[in-house]
């Protein structure tokens, strides 16, 4: 269950941060970026926080 939340909030932001930087400034591709390092970073040291977040409040695997 985690696992989908994760993906689905890292999904949302990358696609928010898209349309953000289309209609408001260029600048919310930086967000873009820090999402996906992150991603890339959790797949290397499998460690996310979003998973700890989830996990603090009572989201079961």
């Amino acid at each position: 269950m985690k696992n989908r939340i994760v993906r689905a909030v890292a999904g949302t932001f990358i696609l928010i941060s898209l349309l953000l930087s289309l209609y408001v400034n260029q600048n919310w591709l930086w967000f873009t970026a820090f999402v996906g390092a992150n991603l890339l970073q959790s797949s290397i040291t499998k460690w996310c926080l979003m998973e700890d977040i989830l996990a603090k409040l009572g989201v079961k695997d």
